[in-house]
């Protein structure tokens, strides 16, 4: 009888205990001080946390009536730097204040009652997280300086300045723990506008560029609409709270929220108190049994409150769960009620104008959700049976509402077109986070329909199941919603329809930038490896190489542009051979596994506030005017296959 093996036991001794200094505890585990780390390429990722933390101690200064300016310079996308002008941190305790935790200036709610800083931690984050960080104090003609590199102090100076007091800090988030990462233009700008937006009287400089705003929340909606409102904007404020809201023509309900100038993404018990409050007042001013959702329908609104030291649901502040005003005092859901109670009764009456207009909108949403009864229930119940066995849907196994997941920000469906198209990408997709929906063909043209034939149209119904999108983005099932379709006229024209589908019924989807394109190569340029003269071009191709892949006889390069397919032939001459792709489904699962893997090229659809949705919609998906034609023969592209040795010769 064979003796049992027993596994060695690992000793835990006093060895196994450690003691981290704030600093390594940061950066050990960064998850409990900034949420995720990521690369930049979302709104939510680390970097801008950071960012966050050093503007919002420059803010609070702002809020304490202490300068009126702040410069925020990001360089090459990869550093930035923050300077405002207001008293600048005590240079006594500087080295403190940036590198231990639990040492702040906030702990007092009298001195900094609404700061939107977090109690001692913000800025230590930053400089732990970054591999260089500098801060200079200047207070009353002396500056302190310190340098950190990965929040160990390098130097500390201090010398006299006849610069400004106030609050100098520059970071370079770390590369080793922020891989690949770039700070985006785009979501920067639209950081710095919100905080403008909640604190009128602000300049702030970026890049050069003043961003400032003069009349609140009511810019705010003013500047990301894409669709005309109804009647003019009703802006309103009192002490700890601003509201801006009005209705459009758009399906679904947009909310703006902020806490102490800190952007809810997700919402929270602020969001929730308006949105029944607003439909309760509007509902009992009109002494009419409307439902709260007629109400809602189109409504765009913002709400900005102030509360003594608020909790929120996560260390990246995106979700408020405070119940009260401040500790002990009124509750949130009151406050809120009671000021839209009074001041948008208030208005309603004296705004006779205003009034009819909203309820000629909310009468025109009863009656639509009216005719939709019927059609609705049947295809909920389509929906249901679908849920159990979607034809048309290869699901994934992780989704983005699975809250817990680390890996739900990676969750993306692919909507194509053909049964070819979508059997290779379901051969070569991630079981785990790649889902497949497909099209029979071309969808049903929704521009100037109702949303009745969402649930009319069996498959815009089933791609609205199998997104989970009927009641909102709360329980979208993907984060990323990709089109793709071949990169011919067909194709282009099954593009529009899916976005139009989208802007028409869910224009949230495109503005929250869960929408994107695949991009497909155009063309295959490949040679043996014994012809190709550049023989660096073979080392470098088979450099990237993964484990799994083995070395074969041809160099391959897909090309996504006819600028690529150029160099691609110079790179593997002579005599390439080249294919061009005319669809999907001439793509092998095996080849499709690297146009949706780790290299995949995804376009962001998005919408800026000179997108006019209806505008838009009208132009390309309404009745074929003369204007529309005049501007396709305009732009008219003809394609011309040039000889080879032409091409090579360039």
């Amino acid at each position: 009888m064979e003796e049992e093996i027993q596994k060695p036991t690992v000793q835990y001794t006093d060895d196994n205990i450690r003691h981290l200094s704030d600093m390594e505890h940061v950066r050990t585990r960064p998850g409990m001080y900034i949420g995720r780390l990521g690369d930049g390429n979302l709104p939510e990722d680390g970097i801008y946390v950071l960012l966050k933390e050093v503007v919002d101690n420059s803010i609070d200064e702002f809020k304490m009536n202490a300068g009126k300016r702040i410069e925020v310079d990001v360089e090459e996308r990869k550093s930035v730097s923050v300077r405002d002008y207001g008293r600048g941190i005590p240079q006594g305790k500087l080295v403190e204040a940036v590198s231990m935790l639990n040492t702040g200036g906030k702990y007092d709610s009298k001195a900094f009652k609404k700061s939107v800083g977090l109690n001692g931690v913000g800025v230590k984050a930053v400089n732990a997280l970054s591999s260089r960080f500098e801060v200079r104090s200047y207070r009353d003609g002396t500056v302190r300086a310190l340098v950190f590199e990965r929040g160990v102090l390098k130097s500390d100076v201090t010398e006299p300045t006849e610069d400004e007091n106030g609050t100098y800090i520059f970071f370079q988030p770390d590369p080793t723990l922020f891989v690949g990462y770039s700070f985006h233009d785009d979501f920067v700008e639209t950081m710095l506008r919100n905080y403008t937006y909640l604190n009128s009287g602000l300049t702030i400089m970026y890049n050069g560029r003043r961003i400032m705003s003069r009349n609140g929340l009511a810019d705010l909606l003013t500047d990301t609409m894409t669709t005309e409102p109804l009647y003019p904007i009703i802006h309103m404020k009192g002490e700890d709270i601003e509201i801006a809201f009005t209705h459009t023509d758009q399906y679904g309900e947009e909310y703006h929220s902020f806490v102490n100038g800190q952007h809810t993404t997700q919402g929270g018990t602020h969001q929730s108190a308006f949105k029944e409050h607003i439909a309760r007042t509007i509902k009992e001013f009109f002494s009419k049994n409307y439902e709260f959702t007629d109400i809602r329908n189109g409504l765009v609104a913002a709400i900005a409150i102030n509360v003594e030291e608020p909790m929120f649901e996560s260390q990246t502040k995106i979700k408020l769960g405070s119940l009260q005003m401040a500790p002990g005092g009124e509750s949130i859901n009151k406050y809120v009620g009671d000021f839209i109670k009074q001041e948008v009764d208030n208005y309603l009456h004296i705004h006779a104008d205003v009034a009819e207009v909203m309820q000629q909108k909310i009468s025109s949403s009863e009656k639509e959700r009216k005719a939709m009864a019927g059609v609705t229930k049947i295809a909920r119940e389509r929906a249901k049976k679908a849920n159990l066995h979607n034809r048309k849907l290869r699901d994934c196994r992780i989704h983005y509402s699975d809250a817990k997941n680390d890996r739900k920000e990676d969750s993306a469906i692919f909507i194509t077109e053909g049964d070819s198209a979508s059997g290779s990408i379901t051969k070569s997709r991630d079981v785990n986070t790649q889902a497949v929906f497909s099209l029979r063909g071309k969808p049903l043209n929704s521009y100037g329909l109702t949303k009745k034939v969402v649930y009319e149209n069996e498959e815009f119904n089933l791609l609205q199941a199998a997104l989970d999108i009927e009641d909102g983005l709360d329980t979208l099932r993907y984060n990323k919603v990709i089109v793709a379709t071949d990169a011919d006229v067909d194709g282009m024209h099954i593009r529009l329809l899916i976005i139009t589908f989208f802007l028409q019924f869910f224009p949230d989807l495109i503005k929250k930038g869960h929408v994107y394109v695949l991009q497909t190569p155009l063309f295959r340029v490949r040679n043996r490896r014994t012809k190709i003269k550049n023989k660096k071009v073979v080392a470098d191709a088979d450099a990237r190489l993964t484990g799994k892949e083995r070395k074969s006889d041809f160099i391959t390069r897909y090309s996504y542009s006819e600028e690529e397919r150029l160099q691609a032939i110079r790179d593997l001459g002579p005599d390439p051979e080249i294919t061009r792709f005319k669809g999907l489904g001439e793509i092998s699962p095996d080849e499709f596994a690297h146009f949706i893997g780790p290299d995949m090229r995804l376009e962001q659809v998005t919408l800026h506030k000179t997108d006019q949705v209806q505008k838009l919609l009208e132009y390309y998906m309404g009745k074929n005017t003369m204007e529309r034609q005049n501007f396709i023969i305009d732009n008219l592209v003809v394609e011309e296959d040039l000889p080879e040795e032409e091409i090579l010769n360039d």
